[in-house]
């Protein structure tokens, strides 16, 4: 059997389901997958320990490896190549080795897009608000205008992330459909639909993100925060009669393609999403 070694880096990560996940999926495979986390907090380390870790898993011989927050965009440099989509998106989340190579990659964006299309497929994208401008946020306003949306409209307390975004978009897409919004008013006001996409909600950081009067039945609501799966959000949105996209498609939307990247093997989308739902349930 094949042996893969494969692992997470990030903040706060000890409930990450990324081990069972990938690690079950590749012994449908016939892969030995050890899949490790690799836990800034845990540690006792920030985000200068970034360039050494990347340096041990070259040494190490992992494949390949996730990160995530706050190390998305800080990884940039450390690689040696970009794939197309985390070149435009301006954030990495999958790291593949190629020969000596560290190529990054995006799923972020797939995963997405592979979560909505799954939970909503027929809602409006004629105005969607994002909310949140790091690396993911990034990576769903590219996936959504992919999909059509109209106009983006972006918020993120760092108003210089937001307009970095925005430019970044509006040079890929020569259409010009995103734009900054003032505050989180501005942002909802015009809104079909919103993609929140910063840590607020998460079990070690909780909270809600914006007001929820600000919340009205005429939107749908994607969180991309999976621990826990409910939200504040997710629960003041099904209270305002909202459609809502759990954090839970966009976790297994990108591991899907993380793992094809990773092995080069076609996972099986339905049994990943049931082994996740089963292990979050």
């Amino acid at each position: 059997m094949e042996k893969l070694l494969l692992g997470l880096i990030g903040a706060g990560i000890q409930g990450s389901l990324a081990p069972a996940l990938h690690e079950e999926e590749g012994r449908h495979h016939r892969l030995r997958v050890h899949y490790q986390l690799v836990d800034l907090d845990a540690a006792g380390v920030g985000v200068e320990a970034l360039p050494e870790l990347v340096r041990a898993a070259r040494a190490m011989g992992f494949a390949g490896f996730n990160v995530t927050h706050p190390c998305k965009q800080l990884v940039l440099p450390l690689l040696d190549a970009l794939s197309e989509e985390a070149s435009a998106i301006g954030a990495v989340n999958t790291v593949v080795r190629d020969g000596r190579r560290l190529v990054g990659h995006n799923t972020d964006g797939s995963g997405w897009s592979w979560g909505y299309r799954r939970a909503l497929p027929d809602a409006e994208l004629g105005c969607v608000a994002l909310l949140g401008a790091g690396g993911a946020g990034a990576a769903c306003a590219d996936a959504a205008l992919r999909l059509g949306a109209r106009r983006l409209l972006v918020f993120d307390r760092d108003a210089a992330r937001a307009v970095s975004l925005v430019e970044r978009l509006n040079a890929h897409f020569r259409d010009r459909r995103a734009e900054v919004a003032s505050d989180p008013r501005a942002l909802l006001a015009p809104a079909d639909g919103l993609i929140h996409a910063t840590p607020t909600g998460m079990a070690k950081n909780p909270g809600m993100p914006i007001p929820e009067a600000l919340l009205r039945r005429s939107l749908w609501v994607s969180e991309i925060v999976y621990v826990p799966l409910e939200t504040p959000l997710l629960a003041a949105a099904r209270r305002a009669g909202c459609r809502v996209i759990d954090g839970g498609h966009m976790n297994v939307g990108q591991a899907i393609g993380a793992f094809r990247l990773f092995t080069g093997r076609e996972p099986d989308a339905a049994r990943m999403e049931t082994h996740f739902r089963r292990l979050v349930s």
